[in-house]
């Protein structure tokens, strides 16, 4: 039961000099009345208690967004581990296909240690000579 108050009546509450407070909602004993006055469109209302007094009032609790479910999930440490797993098995991958381009590249001496940015660079010069060669 959400009531619609209209700006006329949010500007009746609203504390003034000459009214007195106990004319105002707040002013009010009854904890209800003064819950039920204020729900304005916001989204969730009050529930009503139906086995007794004492129950407590349900929140609406928004639902989590795309990305916060996906914060949620990757916080676990399941996923994180798999992740790690996962990082391991492309680094290796990685560090395989650095290795086979150097066994393909000319240097002296032929087990010279190079760089991954070495590598790259003697393959750049490497395939330059080659269509240099080809176009002859």
């Amino acid at each position: 039961m959400c009531k619609d108050l209209s700006q006329s009546e949010v500007r009746n509450m609203m504390l003034s000099p000459d009214q007195p407070e106990s004319d105002l909602p707040w002013g009010q004993g009854d904890r209800e009345t003064l819950l039920d006055t204020f729900n304005v469109q916001c989204g969730s209302m009050p529930a009503k208690p139906e086995d007794g007094e004492g129950k407590a009032r349900s929140v609406h609790v928004p639902a989590l967004s795309r990305e916060e479910k996906r914060r949620r999930r990757r916080a676990t440490a399941k996923y994180r581990s798999a992740h790690a797993t996962r990082e391991r098995v492309r680094v290796v991958a990685f560090n395989l296909a650095f290795a086979e381009l150097r066994k393909l590249l000319p240097t002296l001496p032929p087990d010279k240690k190079l760089s991954k940015i070495e590598i790259l660079r003697l393959a750049i010069c490497y395939i330059s000579y080659l269509n240099h060669v080809l176009d002859v």
